[in-house]
């Protein structure tokens, strides 16, 4: 429903980002990944199959809205890649966040007045939180959708 009333609107180029491998975040390492703090593959299989899900509701939604340009942008992969070999990207942290212990912290429990453990170069971590990548994670993967994907908006 909300694409058709974005289109209702006048939107016409709509990318929708796909889901992470959630099982993979320090949040879900913490919580069901054992001592070794593993990725969960439950929750990343689960990701992967909404993720089709979602294409093919794309697909059927392009049929329907004529000149709309909607694009599914797979964060999936590019991400797994990043915490999978994360010197390869020029990070030192993949499994922990930079926030505090990196562990289970996230959003508000990320501030001024944070834990004094928080990392001093967040650039070594692929993830802020717990939950959300850094700045220079986000900047690899919004490059790499933008060379992959942008084409498909024109």
């Amino acid at each position: 429903m909300l694409f058709q009333e974005l289109y209702g609107i006048g939107a016409r180029r709509i990318g929708v980002l796909s889901l992470p491998p959630a099982g993979c975040l320090p949040s879900q390492r913490t919580i069901k990944g054992g001592t070794n703090r593993d990725c969960f593959a439950p929750a990343n299989r689960l990701a992967s199959l909404a993720n089709t899900k979602i294409q093919s509701e794309i697909r059927s939604l392009r049929s329907n809205l004529p000149d709309a340009k909607m694009v599914f942008l797979d964060i999936y992969y590019p991400l797994m890649n990043i915490i999978q070999h994360p010197a390869r990207y020029g990070f030192t942290y993949a499994n922990v966040g930079c926030c505090g212990t990196g562990k289970i912290e996230v959003s508000v429990l990320c501030n001024d007045f944070d834990d004094p453990r928080t990392c001093k170069d967040a650039k070594e971590y692929v993830f802020w939180d717990s939950y959300h990548p850094t700045e220079a994670t986000y900047r690899l993967l919004v490059s790499r959708l933008l060379d992959k994907y942008g084409h498909e908006f024109y």
